[in-house]
């Protein structure tokens, strides 16, 4: 429950969302106010999306982009150790694939103004748990200070058979 400025009780729960009028009016309810303002955020962020390509990384192999920068946010989508203009892995090893993907992530970020150092979160998928520490220090090269926030799952399978795929965000 809120007291708004009118004296007016406002309850939360939709079966109630109904202003009780103590004092004063209420031209209409804070859902409406506060949906509103959403869907104002929502066009206004929505007309400063661009869509981020570069090819220094590999193409989307499938209906996505590489990156959507979105006011001062940039989302990078997951990439994975292949050579970029073609669909073959640097290397078959993990440590080779993370190598690239990691270079395939700075040059996304390079083409978006943005650095290793401007990434907040970065969420990574491996094939195989067991990879986590040959991972863990080649991703580590790019950070060595201050590093972002980050997830890492093991998953059934990856895309064309990678052993690992890195996904970012970053602030620029």
């Amino acid at each position: 429950i809120h007291k708004l400025k009118t004296s007016a009780i406002i309850y939360r729960r939709p079966s109630e969302m109904q202003a009780l009028r103590t004092a004063g009016s209420v031209s209409r309810s804070v859902s409406a106010c506060r949906r509103e303002r959403c869907a104002a955020q929502m066009r206004a962020a929505s007309s400063k999306r661009e869509v981020i390509f570069t090819e220094k990384a590999p193409a989307a192999l499938g209906p996505y982009s590489q990156a959507i920068k979105c006011n001062n946010q940039l989302f990078i989508s997951g990439q994975i150790g292949v050579v970029p203009g073609t669909t073959n892995f640097a290397s078959e090893d993990v440590g080779g694939q993370t190598d690239r993907v990691m270079q395939n992530i700075a040059a996304i970020l390079d083409a978006s103004g943005a650095t290793f150092e401007n990434v907040v979160k970065t969420t990574i998928l491996l094939e195989d748990m067991s990879y986590f520490p040959e991972v863990n220090a080649r991703y580590g090269k790019h950070f060595p200070s201050n590093p972002p926030a980050r997830a890492t799952f093991a998953v059934k399978g990856l895309p064309l058979g990678a052993k690992v795929e890195i996904e970012a965000i970053a602030i620029l």
